[in-house]
């Protein structure tokens, strides 16, 4: 498959393949967040990511720009909490501003449509912010720009949910560390997957509301909202391909 990593380019190459904005540029964003003791800290980087570069190089005139490792504050009922030891998180201003800037970059060598796949849910209303507020600065100056914001789960059907969840789903607010996270990792990076350490819990159950400072209690010391034991990279495989199919036949 072509590289389609702008990190990897030298300058002069990047420039003949994005001047006059002919190419997309797609943008993951994730977080580094506990997903178990039984996976790394960093699938919500590295799935975007691989999404990412497999669009691209299906689709006409995408690249991939590197990926924005460090996400919004993990949220209980979400992901797990920000007191797990090795989720680092950052505020969501900093997040907003950051990827503002990130994309302000790229507009400036040229570029004029983004693609933001996102991989951790509690970064959505930043990169909203960060988005709108890119468009209307370059309104202003009278330069069109569009970005396409998408978190890669959207794209997964009902039919494949009942192939990966023949026994029922719990529904994707406790997905967190599951099944679907954990097959994917299966599929893309199994060596940073160990099912040995894989602990089988619950679906997790949230009252109706959030409380600062955050409750502990409120999840399973594994610090996954559900079981991920039923995941296999057979499940991966089938989640990848539908998500990026869907991606490049939407924005292609």
């Amino acid at each position: 498959m072509k590289d389609v990593k702008i990190e990897n380019m030298d300058w002069v190459s990047y420039k003949e393949l994005t001047e006059e904005g002919k190419c997309k540029i797609i943008l993951p964003v994730g977080a580094i967040e506990q997903h178990g003791p039984h996976m790394s800290l960093n699938p919500d980087v590295l799935i975007p990511s691989h999404i990412a570069e497999e669009v691209a190089g299906k689709a006409d005139n995408m690249l991939v720009a590197p990926a924005i490792s460090y996400g919004y504050k993990s949220q209980v009922k979400s992901g797990g909490g920000n007191f797990f030891p090795g989720t680092t998180c950052v505020s969501g201003s900093s997040l907003e501003n950051y990827v503002f800037d990130v994309l302000q970059a790229y507009v400036n060598h040229g570029n004029r449509e983004f693609i933001l796949i996102n991989g951790h849910f509690e970064n959505s209303m930043h990169l909203c912010e960060a988005a709108d507020k890119l468009v209307n600065k370059c309104k202003a100056e009278k330069i069109s720009v569009k970005v396409y914001l998408l978190s890669y789960w959207d794209f997964i059907s009902e039919e494949t949910i009942a192939k990966v969840f023949p026994d029922g789903f719990a529904g994707w607010a406790v997905e967190h560390g599951g099944v679907l996270e954990t097959s994917i990792m299966l599929k893309i990076y199994p060596e940073l997957v160990d099912m040995s350490k894989a602990v089988d819990v619950e679906p997790a159950t949230f009252p109706p509301y959030d409380v600062f400072p955050p409750d502990p209690s409120w999840v399973a010391p594994s610090g996954t909202l559900s079981s991920p034991l039923k995941a296999t990279e057979e499940k991966g495989a089938l989640i990848l391909e539908e998500c990026i199919s869907g991606i490049v036949q939407h924005l292609n």
